[in-house]
């Protein structure tokens, strides 16, 4: 059941009565435990939300552009976009990558992309997120590894990999090894940040691309919640101290469409977390119990059709990401139906966070909502939703076994059906799709990638395999090989391999070779 079949007309006191709310429980104040109005006492006024754009496109110098043009405009932190190659493992002169390279993201093959991706910007001034997941230990030895060289004190290296596999198998795809090989590979890179990279955000914990392939937003909230747990489970396991780890776990959301439900959801997805860290893990640290989130706007909400549209809605999933206490933002560009953003959309949809940030004054009151007889019924609803999907989801055996049994999938499916259903028949209005249509579509400028690109790349990863030392790059793969069947952690070997010179697809080979592949399961 959604939330929407369980709203009234009309709120009052009596409801808030029959939930048993409780300000001092349910509430507290903004930096306190249960964090339901935030996990900073003073918020906004203390400090704005990080605005972090996404992007990454074609090879490096055509990435290291547009990141340049948006720190030149305002942005406070950088979030990589990668291709598909290099996402899942290949490099750009394997066939598998054939007519895929820098098509949807950056192309990152070796040490030397990862420098001319960040030539002439500062490591010690910026904090950069890295949208990448089956190689995610990769990428980030690549960026320490860049770092080390321009003199960065890596200790003090900030920012974020994706890192969360989980949500691969669930609902995007980009998975390479079998799910438990995966989390090992996580939960040594929990231990190795923690004494390497300290300040570094080690996962973000993904319900945005559930959210995106259908799912409501309290399968979003107990889905991501879920996932979070057993990376939690899995690094106690490993002989992790939950306390020295879990501040350093992020969390990402959707912001979708129904603007009061997604204020609720944050809201409800701050104090379950809250919970599950202090009374099911023990946690004691209060920085441990915070969930940390990142917020990008609803991809899947951009419509082809009337593109311009697409500003308006953005702006909507804006205002609600920031009224429900996120820590830093994407906005999408309003072209992103049709292609990568251009730089017009790009300085608009960064222009729509500083217009919301400077002339709004949402920013200037911790949680408005907070006492609302609407957003706290809302948000026990949803709340009640996230716990009975979490029920069911330990009665299953946990979340892998939910998994690999395919029920959070056929879950997702389900609703995304219920959705395109709404859709189709009218009950659900897509402006400018099924209502308020028009004949004539002009069209726009949209991004095009250079078709020469492809091989470019090709003859830069050839020429860096002919000229490196043969003998240092075998020796540093075979100690990849060795510490995956050992059991020793991966990550030095994995920092060493990209040092001298191995390139992403290698790395993801060696390990291959001894974790072997993922095969799907069939859903029906």
């Amino acid at each position: 059941m959604s939330a929407k079949e369980e709203l009234k007309t009309v709120y009052t006191r009596s409801d808030l009565e029959a939930i048993g709310f409780s300000p001092v429980q349910d509430l507290g104040f903004p930096g306190e435990f249960p964090f339901t109005r935030g996990i900073q006492p003073t918020m906004y006024r203390g400090r704005l939300w990080t605005m972090r754009q996404y992007a990454g496109m074609g090879d490096a110098e055509e990435s290291n552009r547009r990141y340049k043009f948006l720190l030149e405009h305002g942005t406070a932190g950088l979030s990589v976009a990668f291709d598909l190659p290099t996402q899942i493992g290949y490099d750009s002169d394997d066939p598998m990558a054939l007519g895929e390279v820098g098509k949807v993201g950056v192309a990152i093959d070796s040490i030397e992309d990862m420098e001319r991706l960040f030539e002439g910007i500062p490591f010690d001034k910026i904090s950069t997120s890295m949208t990448i997941n089956a190689t995610a230990s990769i990428l980030l030895a690549l960026y320490v590894a860049v770092a080390k060289r321009t003199g960065a004190e890596v200790k003090k290296l900030s920012g974020t990999v994706q890192n969360d596999i989980l949500k691969e198998y669930i609902a995007r795809g980009t998975y390479i090894y079998p799910i438990r090989h995966a989390m090992r590979i996580i939960t040594d890179m929990f231990a190795w940040a923690n004494d390497e990279v300290p300040e570094w955000n080690t996962i973000s914990i993904s319900g945005y691309h559930m959210r995106e392939a259908g799912s409501t937003a309290a399968q979003e909230v107990a889905f991501t919640l879920a996932n979070g747990m057993t990376y939690v489970q899995a690094a106690i396991d490993a002989g992790l101290d939950v306390d020295k780890f879990a501040p350093r776990l992020s969390f990402f959301f959707n912001a979708h469409n129904n603007f009061l439900e997604e204020v609720a959801k944050f809201r409800c997805a701050r104090r379950v977390w809250a919970h599950l860290m202090r009374d099911h893990f023990g946690a004691t640290h209060p920085r441990s119990w915070m969930l940390r989130f990142h917020t990008q706007t609803a991809g899947s909400t951009l419509t082809a059709q009337q593109p311009e549209n697409n500003i308006v809605r953005t702006t909507i999933q804006a205002l609600l990401a920031v009224l429900g206490g996120t820590q830093s933002l994407h906005t999408n560009g309003y072209d992103e139906a049709l292609a990568l953003p251009t730089e017009e959309a790009a300085r608009i949809a960064l222009r729509t966070q500083q217009i919301i940030a400077t002339e709004s004054g949402v920013a200037q009151t911790i949680d408005p909502f907070a006492g609302s007889y609407y957003v706290e019924s809302l948000t026990h609803v949803i709340e009640q939703q996230v716990k009975a999907y979490l029920d069911r989801i330990d009665a299953l055996g946990g979340m892998l076994r939910a998994i690999e049994q395919g029920w959070v999938q056929y879950e997702i499916q389900n609703a995304a059906y219920e959705y395109q259903r709404a859709v189709d028949s009218g009950e659900a209005t897509v402006v400018g799709v099924n209502r308020f249509t028009r004949e004539d579509e002009p069209g726009i400028p949209i991004q095009r990638i250079d078709e020469d690109l492809e091989r470019r790349q090709i003859e830069r990863v050839r020429a860096l395999r002919a000229r490196r030392d043969v003998v240092r790059w075998q020796s540093a793969t075979d100690r990849v090989k060795e510490h995956a069947r050992s059991g020793e952690n991966l990550m030095p070997a994995i920092l060493e391999a990209v040092e001298s010179y191995a390139t992403v697809g290698e790395i993801a080979s060696a390990m291959r070779e001894v974790f072997g592949e993922y095969q799907e399961s069939v859903v029906i």
